[in-house]
Parts: C-alpha cells; sequence; structure tokens
C-alpha cells in the first residue's frame, strides 16, 4: 500500500470569469505538497536532524513536520518569537517539531541562527525555500511521476516565496505558460511571468478561493486567477 504522499493529488474543476480551472488539491493531503518530496528524501539521507528556518507564516514547518513523522526522524524549525504563537507553528508542534525562537526575528537572522544550530549538532540544514539540488531534483522526480497522466495545462500558477515550486513545475510542464505571485521576498521562479500579491506578507488573502489553502501564501494567487487564468489553466494549491 502507497504512503499517503505517494498518492496521486485530488484535481478538482472551478468556474472563473475566463472559463473553468484546474487545481491540485493538495490541501486535502496534510502536510501538503512539500510532504511529496519532503518526506522521500529524508527517509533515503543519512542524517536523523533537519532543521530549517522560516517565517511563522509559513507551511514549511508543517510539510517538515510531516515528513521527519513519516520516517522517524527530527525536524527543528527555527522561528521569531511571538507573543501569539501561528496556528501553523501550533500544529507544528503536534507534530513534533522542535521550535527554536530567537530575538530579533528578522529572517537573516534566523537563517543565520538555523544554519549554526545544524552545525553543532551534525543536523542537516534545509536551505529557505528548500533550494537545495537534491531537494530540487527529488521534487522533480516525485511532483513529476503523481502528475504523469495529467493532460499537460496550457498555463500554471502557483505562489512564489522562493520561486522552487514554480522552478520544479517549469521542468515538469516546459511547453506551459507560468505565471507565479510573489507573497514577499524576490524570487527565484525561473522563467515565470511575475505578479505581486495586493495584499501584505503578514495579512492573510482578502479574496481566498472556495477551498482550503493557506491564507498567507496559497490563497493570493486566487484573486489572479478569477481574473485572468485562461480556460483550462492549472493552479497548485500547496497546502490549507
Amino acid at each position: 500500500m502507497l504512503p499517503q504522499w505517494a498518492l496521486p493529488p485530488t484535481i478538482t474543476e472551478h468556474s472563473t470569469r475566463q472559463g473553468t480551472v484546474r487545481v491540485v488539491r493538495d490541501d486535502l493531503l496534510p502536510g501538503g505538497s512539500k510532504r511529496r518530496f519532503l518526506s522521500p528524501l529524508l527517509g533515503d539521507l543519512p542524517q536523523q536532524e533537519f532543521v530549517f528556518g522560516g517565517p511563522a507564516e509559513g507551511y514549511a514547518q508543517v510539510g517538515l513536520g510531516w515528513a521527519a513523522l513519516d520516517t522517524g526522524k527530527q525536524a527543528t524549525f527555527v522561528i521569531a518569537a511571538r507573543q501569539n504563537e501561528h496556528e501553523l507553528t501550533k500544529e507544528g508542534r503536534r507534530l513534533g517539531v522542535n521550535y527554536i525562537e530567537v530575538r530579533p526575528g528578522y529572517l537573516t537572522v534566523v537563517q543565520s541562527r538555523a544554519k549554526a544550530y545544524a552545525q553543532e549538532v551534525g543536523a542537516r540544514f534545509l536551505p529557505l525555500g528548500f533550494a537545495a539540488p537534491d531537494v530540487e531534483a527529488a521534487a522533480l522526480v516525485h511532483i513529476g511521476r503523481l502528475v504523469a497522466d495529467v493532460d499537460p495545462p496550457p498555463q500554471v500558477w502557483c505562489v512564489a516565496g522562493s520561486g522552487f515550486l514554480s522552478r520544479v513545475l517549469q521542468q515538469v510542464w516546459p511547453e506551459a505558460e507560468h505565471i507565479a505571485v510573489r507573497i514577499g521576498m524576490e524570487p527565484d521562479a525561473g522563467h515565470a511571468k511575475i505578479l505581486e500579491a495586493a495584499e501584505a506578507f503578514a495579512r492573510p488573502a482578502d479574496r481566498p478561493p472556495p477551498f482550503p489553502s493557506c491564507a498567507h501564501y496559497d490563497a493570493k494567487a486566487w484573486r489572479f486567477i478569477e481574473e485572468h487564468a485562461i480556460p483550462g489553466a492549472l493552479f497548485w494549491n500547496v497546502g490549507a
């Protein structure tokens, strides 16, 4: 029996102003799309602890938490100290993620502390956006396999935090037009056309989609998809 992360994603259809679009519903997979490549990757690597530093609003902590749970390994997440803990952080704690809180909470400080901690304990540091060659290769293999039977879309939409997912999807569907919605820092999104989210990073989406979607990330693309996606376009919804 295949593990959860290896099952093909559910794809649903939704009507927009321009026509019908398809949506990869990885909000239905606990841990979302990141679990799909992190679980097999962590299982193949010798390290027992994996360290990531990122924002509290990010879904990486949940995807990494599930991957660690799948493989019997330890996930450590370095995060800015907050007075009120984010719901995604609460979920990460339930999954067994070890959190290290830092002050001041600038992303540069978070990243520096994550690297230093990984070096101190001999853990594997995973960079922001999981932008490491072996991680990107794993994502391409596992995501590509899961959508091998999907009719190639003429247009592909996703949100770009680091741009990692867009780069992978450009390799999966090289003939498609790729559009990435920037939600914060300048992404490395390959040759995708970049649109900028209307909301500030810390603010949730004003016009979320009619299905569960991460409010600070994927949900911010929906306003653009409703207005500009062409018929048959595909939106990759990473998580809820």
